[in-house]
Parts: structure tokens; sequence; C-alpha cells
């Protein structure tokens, strides 16, 4: 019995080996970041942006968007109890831009910006500034048609019931909302990708849910043949002044054709520029959750990225906020923030790590930054250190900070601009709870990671501050935030 149970063992472990990405195929990916592996999932580095002089670099340029996968994953890993969260999972952008908050709404231009200067929670003698986005809303009841291509991993990786079982239901509550107008595409990938429905009109519901009833996993992954085929097929079904993209569902292993994230990037990153198509990627599963890849498609491909790590998620995702999603209102979004020496002496940028652009990139009208939907909201912080000398020159003509947004129509193409100058008197909300719920976001980010600069972080001051803001009791997002943080600190501590 052993002599055959050998080379059983043998032929088993050389095919799960030869199923799953190389570690030494990968390169560093985007902005040079090598990945981090914990238990088979994969995040790109994150090296945390320093503390600047302002004397020597004024300006600070990023690029602005408003995915969030970051929360839900995390989320995921709290109610698991993982004790060992990995450092590079926690994207503190994406955790404060999960939650919406109540900014001032533009009323010209298809961006408003507002911002505030607070204590910083976590050091007494700093400040936090506080940046927030609101894009403009648009009538969602005359909805434009939408040409949606579904690009779903049917790979051996997706056998998981947190995996394909998860994707199927999410896509089932997707296709409730289509209609006559709709045009949806199926492409599923494994060994090979396979087009399972071409351009059927959306009031085919019986049909198009028949096959995602039908999908079934097992196979490599040659996910980047899915890809082509899957902007094939937007292509070819493309709606002028309709909603034109493609949405992946996957981990993300891609170990057929190009595995790379270099090779991810230049790939997606040449579909965009050929096409007027935009991507949603979406995340399932854990175990071999391919984040770095998911991150460069969609950074790189006029994309968001969102987990789903519950049906509840999906439905926020593909239900509650599609129509945002679909509409986009701010393209190639890019965001440079002017600090003046003779107020703010140093400052850091917290999150944003991996969407940092160079002056060259911000003033380069051909560079892709992050999409923005419409009503969404986004946001950004700095911690500041003040500047405490009496002579400095003052180098902007008013406030202490300058905020500047550089965007695409996107329907035009033309480029805008926008500006906001801030002082200790702006204010950020018309909720006046928001930036306090915001810190405490980013605080716990700062805990997760172990930052060096998180000074006096820690998680019982962090739940004191927030528990008895209304914004939480009331809003059932906030509030689940805050349970999260006291079970984190129930098991992990």
């Amino acid at each position: 019995m052993k002599k055959i149970l050998y080379p059983i063992l043998l032929i088993v472990g050389l095919f799960i080996f030869s199923s799953c990405s190389s570690y030494d195929d990968f390169d560093k990916g985007l902005n040079d970041s090598p990945y981090f592996v914990e238990n088979g999932d994969e995040y790109l580095e994150i090296r945390e942006n320093p503390f600047l002089e302002v004397s020597k670099s004024p300006n600070s340029y990023f690029s602005l968007d408003t995915s969030t996968a970051s929360y839900a994953n995390l989320r995921r890993m709290i109610n698991n109890q993982v004790t060992s969260i990995p450092k590079d999972s926690i994207k503190i952008e994406e955790m404060i831009n999960y939650f919406s908050y109540d900014y001032d709404a533009p009323t010209e231009d298809a961006l408003s910006i507002s911002a505030q200067i607070v204590d910083a929670p976590w050091n007494s003698n700093n400040k936090l500034l506080s940046i927030g986005v609101k894009a403009k809303e648009v009538d969602l009841t005359n909805k434009k048609p939408s040409n949606i291509v579904l690009l779903l991993d049917v790979s051996g990786s997706m056998l998981a019931p947190n995996k394909l079982p998860l994707l199927q239901s999410a896509f089932k509550l997707f296709v409730e909302n289509l209609d006559a107008n709709d045009t949806i595409s199926i492409v599923t990938y494994a060994s090979s990708d396979k087009v399972l429905l071409n351009g059927v009109k959306g009031f085919e519901k019986n049909k198009i849910l028949a096959v995602i009833e039908d999908l079934e996993a097992g196979g490599s992954t040659a996910g980047s043949k899915g890809i082509q085929t899957a902007y094939e097929l937007a292509k070819a079904n493309f709606i002028p002044n309709g909603h034109n993209r493609v949405i992946i569902g996957t981990d993300g292993d891609f170990n057929v054709g190009i595995s790379t994230n270099e090779g991810l990037k230049n790939f997606i990153s040449q579909k965009r520029d050929e096409e007027k198509i935009y991507l949603s990627v979406l995340g399932f599963g854990y175990g071999n959750l391919k984040d770095n890849n998911l991150e460069v498609l969609a950074t790189s491909g006029n994309g968001t990225y969102a987990y789903i790590d519950s049906i509840t998620e999906a439905r926020k995702v593909l239900v509650d906020e599609i129509g945002g999603t679909l509409n986009i209102v701010s393209k190639d979004t890019k965001v440079k923030v002017t600090f003046d020496p003779s107020f703010i002496k140093e400052y850091r940028l917290i999150g944003y790590e991996n969407q940092m652009l160079s002056e060259e990139e911000y003033n380069n009208n051909k560079t892709d930054a992050g999409e923005i939907g419409a009503g969404h909201t986004t946001t950004a912080i700095y911690e500041l250190v003040l500047n405490t000398e009496d002579e400095v020159e003052k180098t902007l003509d008013e406030g202490w900070v300058n905020v500047e947004i550089s965007y695409k129509d996107p329907e035009t193409e033309e480029d805008l601009k926008i500006n906001k100058s801030i002082d200790d008197k702006s204010v950020l909300s018309r909720n006046e709870e928001d930036i306090l719920f915001i810190s405490a976001v980013a605080e716990f980010g700062l805990v997760l990671r172990d930052s060096k600069h998180k000074g006096t972080a820690n998680l019982y001051s962090l739940i004191s501050r927030i528990e008895e803001l209304g914004c939480v009791k009331d809003d059932a997002l906030k509030k689940e935030f805050l349970e999260l943080v006291k079970k984190y600190k129930g098991y992990a501590e």
C-alpha cells in the first residue's frame, strides 16, 4: 500500500506546486514595491511616508481614489480572530474611505474640497489635517445604459466556500438590478478562458442567473487571457454615452500567462489607454488572496478595488453603491497639497503610500490617476508639525495650506482644476464628529501597523473617544467599526 501511496502523494504535490504562482515569478511591481506573503496571501509592501520639511519639500503629490478593500479584508481577519495581521494589508486611506462623511457637495464643479486642522490624538505636540473631497451627485432615476462584462475566476484556487460560492451569490444580487437598457457578457477563466454570454440584455435575468448558478471551479489560472477576452467583449458591445465596464471577481491568483505585478501593470495600462472602458476589481477569499495583483489591476486600469468578505458587503458594493461607481465624474484625479513654512514646519501623509506621484507626474496630463464616482467621498490626512520660529517667510497668499485637485472630465477629457485655501478655522464637515471618527480609524491603522509614528496611539483612548459619538451610534457601519476594535482588543492584547 505504501508503494502505491508514495507516488500518488508525489504527483499530488507536484500538481499543487505547479498550479500555484511561484514567488520568484513576481516582480517588484507598483512603485517598485516588493510583495509580502502571509499564509498564501500576498500584499504590496507599504513603506510609510516619512515626515518632510516644508522648507525643502513644500509640495505633496498623490493620486486620489475610493478603493476600500483593506477595511473589508481587515474585518474578515478580526472576525476570524487572526492575531498576526500583516502590516502590509493595512492601507489606512482605504480604511478611512470605507465610510461616508457629510462633506459639502460641489455646486459648480465635479468635486468639492473641505478640510480641518485639529490636534493629533496620538501626539499632543502635532496637528492632524483632514482633507475631504465630495463628488457631485447625478440623477440615478434616468440611468444611462450599461455595457458590463463580468470576468469571473473559476480556477481551482476558487474552490473554497468563501470564494466561488460567495462570488456567485454576490453577482446574483447585481443581476437583479439590471434592466432592458443594460448589456451583460460573462467570461470565465481557469486553465483557459471561456465566453458564456455575449451581449445579453439585462431583462434576460433567468438566463444570466442560470449561467452564474452553473459555475464550477477547477484548473489553473489563465487570468491574463481572461482579461484580454473581457476587454474585447466590452469593446465589441461598447455603448457610446453609456457605462462601459469590466468587473473582475477573483482571488487574484494568476499563474498562467502574465503573472508578474509589472506584467499585469503594463498589460492593463495598455487596455486602459486603448479603450474608454473602466474596471472594478472585487477580491474574494483568503489563504491565497493576491491582494498585490488586485491592487495593481485597479490602480493601473482606471479602476477601484473592493474586497467582498460577506453577502452584506456584496450588497453594499454591487447594489447600494454601484450607481455612483458606474457614473464616473472625475477621471485621473490628482492632488497637490502645498504647505506654508511660516505655519507648518513638517508634514507626513498618512496612507496613499503606493499612490504617490512626482511633480512631473502631477503636471503631466497623461498621467493615470484615480477615478471618483458620483456622490462618493474620499479623504486624505496629514500629520503636521507646526512652525514655532518667528522669522520664517510666508509663501502662500492666504491660509496655512493650499489644496489643488487636477482631474479630467470623463466625457470631454478636458483638464480641470479646483483649489482650496486651508487654515486653523477651516471646517471639514457639516457633522463635527466626522473628523473625530476619521482620526480614530487612522489611529487604529497606526496601532495595527505598529507604526514608528504611532506616538501614544492605543485602543483604550480610541474606544473611549468614539463610543459615545452620535455618528457611531446612528451609523451601522461605524458602529461595526467600534465593535471590531473592541473585538481585536479582546483577543489580541
